[in-house]
């Protein structure tokens, strides 16, 4: 199948070209992309900036669609279900799987150095018979994905994917990171902020969140902790994609949590390097990505 495409290089725009985009082979699904948003995580990497630069690569992990093929062993999805592909997966069997307590799936969890498939160390997108790499196991810059089927969240098809896309990274992240791991009780103070001396001052919970540059460090004394604080990380709001993601979707449906002030700006595939100069230049939070324009 051939699909219009972005691939780049590091901190170079982005070019629109003809990629095949490979049938998903055992557990996976090949993926219809509708809407798509540009996420900080995305320019990080794409500058170079992150653990192991792999280019040419399609960037992109923040979208919504619909299920195009499917591959061996996949009984869950159907062509044409609307889902939510994620950055991390939920495999179901492994001891995070099945802890509440945690969302790092042995065989799924976020690998931003892999840009290839779990099934045969292979990447589905190619240029000429020249491999093309994913990202991060989803690389929604793109018309079609192929995508594992554990990092796929089927959704309500009465949601709408121009609006809940945004909860497949971003939105999720910082509200699991509260309602999940920080976990104020009524009543609680809570603030939002960067990481200072602010941040970590007085008694309560911090919560790290995002994608750290490869030389980030801290530090800080023991007598930090015995005062009653308490530092935590979380990916993706410690939500299971599969499991949890569904019913932050319901939450959107039922008004009880908004989604389009997050959304501030739009633009069509063909223009997508316009996201990354609104992402750089600070001028909004989250640019929706049409990709049938």
């Amino acid at each position: 199948m051939s699909a219009r495409s972005t691939a780049g290089q590091a901190g170079r725009p982005l070019v629109i070209e003809e990629v095949e985009v490979a049938p998903p082979q055992a557990m996976e699904v090949r993926l219809k992309i509708l809407f798509t948003s540009l996420c900080h995580t995305d320019v990080y990497f794409w500058e170079a900036k992150g653990q192991t630069p792999v280019f040419p690569r399609i960037f992109g992990h923040e979208a919504g669609g619909v299920v195009e093929s499917v591959g061996e062993g996949v009984t869950e999805l159907k062509p044409g279900d609307h889902v939510l592909p994620v950055f991390t997966g939920e495999c179901g069997d492994c001891r995070h799987c099945k802890s509440e307590e945690s969302n790092m799936c042995d065989l799924l969890r976020i690998n931003t150095d892999r840009g290839v498939m779990l099934s045969d160390g292979k990447t589905r997108f190619s240029i000429n018979g020249k491999p093309i790499y994913h990202f991060v196991g989803t690389s929604t810059f793109s018309e079609y994905t192929v995508v594992h089927v554990g990092c796929v969240a089927k959704v309500n098809p009465a949601a709408p994917l121009d609006k809940i896309c945004v909860l497949s990274c971003g939105i999720s992240t910082g509200l699991g990171a509260t309602l999940n791991v920080a976990k104020p009780t009524k009543g609680s103070t809570v603030a939002i902020f960067g990481l200072g001396a602010v941040g970590l001052a007085g008694w309560g919970v911090a919560v790290l969140v995002g994608v750290p540059n490869k030389d980030d460090a801290f530090k800080t004394h023991p007598v930090n902790f015995l005062n009653e604080r308490t530092l935590k990380g979380t990916f993706f709001g410690n939500y299971k994609p599969r499991s949890d993601l569904p019913s932050v979707v319901e939450k959107y449906i039922n008004k009880e949590l908004e989604l389009e002030k997050f959304i501030t700006h739009e633009v069509a595939f063909s223009d997508i390097n316009k996201a990354f100069d609104y992402m750089l230049a600070g001028e909004g939070i989250r640019c929706l990505i049409r990709m049938d324009t």
